[in-house]
């Protein structure tokens, strides 16, 4: 029911003939955690009360209950909830936005903590790995870090590995000489030169070829590069900041990253979760997003519908705060109205995870199984653009193992739609 229906309080027993209202609270929760969950009880018990508040109920009553003491809890839920939605309404000047950090949208405790960790992460010129789902906001962190650093009066200069092909990747951070290969008609600087003084921001850094990674670890342990084509070290000064959307202790224990390079960067780790287990912070930066394109777009779009804002509470975000910024931008440059209706969502088509098979147990489990894959890579090389190694990459496994699965599940090529 809730799952399908906008829901203002949900009041269960604590125990029910098939289930139990802690695993109602956590489902419910897990779905949306602004909607207000209270649990009924025939015992008084001390602890038991604390267990169900514990566990993230709004509040408990105990049986035998009469309606003016279900009337006065309803009421006092109410007013916490409004209270909740004006806390996350946009400042009349500016956007919502965190006391700890312009630009990172958080009201979650698994965000206050990791940017705790961050915020002083920047006292020091340690290495750190970030670490996270694509479109989480790593670079935002990595930026964060550096303007609160002592280096905040030098450069930021950032590189994706994962967009470089092999044959290029040593000459863009080390840089190259005249000379070095066919085609370097110049001296050039790299990154590394380039970030001089300051940080480089080295994304997908799990890319990474072992051949370079050498280089990066000589780098790291005596502060000097070679270019490519000379021999002269050049001794700089350069804070790394890493970032990953892959398991790089997995990747070591396999034998495709460096041992000795792992630990080297990952001094410092910070893991920036789903946007799934953060749900929370949604509104806060739905709120953020529609002054932003308010503001680009000189449009006057005051909110969201409640039913609207259900339907993004209860969303799963394979593409994380990239794609509810998406979602925000699109309705802000359609919608005709002041407020936003859950008609002018564009949610990602397809399966939805968060909601129970459509089908229901009609299927056998490996059909159920083979139809979730299928759906769950279409949707990554749908992302990529069709390119296979992309894909690979954002759902962590390698193109080998991509390829075979996809001979797995489309056997005679024809229905395969990339």
């Amino acid at each position: 029911l809730v799952r399908k229906r906008v829901v203002d309080l949900v009041l269960t027993d604590l125990r029910l003939p098939t289930d139990s209202g802690i695993g109602v609270l956590r489902e419910v929760k897990a779905l949306n955690p602004m909607i207000p969950v209270v649990v009924m009880t025939a015992f008084s018990d001390v602890r038991e009360a604390v267990e169900i508040l514990k566990q993230g109920a709004d509040d408990y009553l105990v049986k035998p209950t009469n309606p003016e003491d279900i009337k006065k809890l309803t009421l006092r839920i109410f007013e916490k909830s409004v209270l909740i939605r004006e806390a996350f309404l946009p400042p009349q000047t500016g956007f919502a936005s965190s006391p700890e950090a312009a630009g990172i949208i958080y009201r979650s405790e698994r965000m206050a903590k990791m940017m705790q960790i961050a915020a002083r992460s920047a006292e020091s010129d340690a290495t750190v790995v970030i670490s996270g789902e694509s479109g989480t906001g790593k670079e935002l962190v990595a930026h964060f870090i550096h303007q609160r650093s002592r280096r905040r009066d030098g450069p930021f200069i950032t590189v994706n590995i994962s967009a470089l092909p092999e044959s290029l990747a040593e000459s863009e951070l080390f840089g190259h000489k005249r000379g070095a290969y066919t085609g370097a008609d110049a001296d050039r600087l790299g990154r590394f030169e380039l970030a001089d003084g300051g940080t480089l921001f080295i994304d997908e850094v799990g890319d990474i070829p072992p051949t370079i990674q050498v280089k990066l670890l000589r780098t790291l342990q005596f502060g000097v590069i070679e270019r490519v084509g000379e021999n002269t070290p050049r001794r700089l000064n350069v804070r790394i900041i890493a970032a990953t959307n892959r398991n790089l202790k997995n990747m070591v224990d396999t034998g495709k990253f460096r041992t000795d390079l792992f630990y080297r960067l990952n001094v410092i780790n910070l893991e920036l979760p789903p946007l799934r287990q953060r749900k929370e912070d949604i509104p806060p930066l739905v709120d953020h997003f529609i002054a932003q394109y308010n503001g680009r777009d000189e449009r006057s779009i005051k909110g969201l519908s409640r039913e609207a804002m259900d339907r993004l509470m209860k969303h799963d975000y394979p593409g994380n705060v990239r794609e509810l910024e998406n979602i925000i931008e699109r309705s802000v440059v359609l919608c005709p109205r002041a407020y936003i209706t859950e008609g002018d969502l564009s949610l990602s088509e397809g399966e939805d995870f968060s909601s129970p098979c459509p089908d229901g147990l009609d299927l056998p489990y490996s059909e159920a199984m083979i139809r979730f894959e299928r759906s769950y890579i279409e949707k990554a090389l749908a992302t990529a653009g069709g390119n296979k190694s992309s894909a690979a990459r954002a759902i962590g496994i390698s193109e080998r193992h991509l390829r075979s699965r996809l001979q797995r599940l489309y056997p005679n090529g024809a229905e395969f739609p990339y």
